[in-house]
């Protein structure tokens, strides 16, 4: 069977139906992972007790497939009488696969503040808390943009993933042209092109990011 560029044409704006649903999840789980990550990282920091507790979970879900965690939210779940709808799952499932890995974006993050910024506030009478919150954070901030706008493009990426849960996101609207029509190149292919457009849209996203935060100097 050729490949028609006429039909691939055609049916871009079936594929495009699920293009709304791929940006949400990526957003959502994107949000979801930082924040758990930083959870994970700063219980880590916070007190000798839970560290090891917290680096096994952190190993584990590093460990872990992702595709093993969004069947187990699916399909394990629903046995202990806790039923969510795929949308959710997928944007859990998402969140916490990558909550590992950002977890350990923010511990280097971290470390690369000088040792001073954390011994002057502390010095000044600020509780740990707020020496994290006001004076580590926003310095590590700076150092995390850029791993942490790679992952989020590695999050877009991941969305495919959730076609297996019957999310509507764009490889699924492409997959349901595929079985419509019997014919499996243009729809991929489409799908494909939408990705990677999605993609350089967040790379361009990202370096106007590090520009502004003088990560990147401006090119002439």
């Amino acid at each position: 069977m050729n490949f028609n560029i006429s039909f691939a044409i055609e049916i871009i704006p079936r594929v495009l139906e699920g293009i709304g649903n791929t940006a949400i999840i990526a957003m959502i789980s994107f949000a979801g992972a930082a924040a758990l990550g930083l959870t994970w990282e700063l219980l880590r920091r916070s007190h000798p007790a839970p560290r090891p507790i917290v680096q096994f979970v952190i190993d584990a879900i590093r460990s872990t497939p992702a595709l093993v965690q969004i069947y187990f939210l699916f399909f394990v779940l629903p046995y202990y009488g806790i039923t969510l709808p795929p949308l959710l799952v997928g944007s859990l499932a998402l969140s916490f696969y990558y909550s590992g890995y950002m977890a350990e974006v923010f511990k280097a993050g971290i470390d690369a503040v000088p040792v001073g910024q954390s011994e002057a506030a502390q010095s000044l009478g600020l509780s740990w808390s707020d020496t994290i919150g006001f004076v580590i954070l926003p310095q590590m901030l700076r150092n995390v943009a850029a791993p942490l706008g790679a992952y989020s493009i590695s999050i877009l990426k991941s969305t495919p993933l959730l076609a297996v849960i019957s999310v509507p996101e764009m490889l699924g609207s492409a997959l349901d042209v595929a079985s419509d029509t019997y014919r499996y190149a243009e729809p991929m292919f489409v799908a494909g092109i939408l990705f990677l457009a999605m993609s350089l849209v967040a790379v361009f996203c990202i370096s106007q990011l590090e520009l502004r935060l003088g990560l990147t100097a401006p090119s002439h």
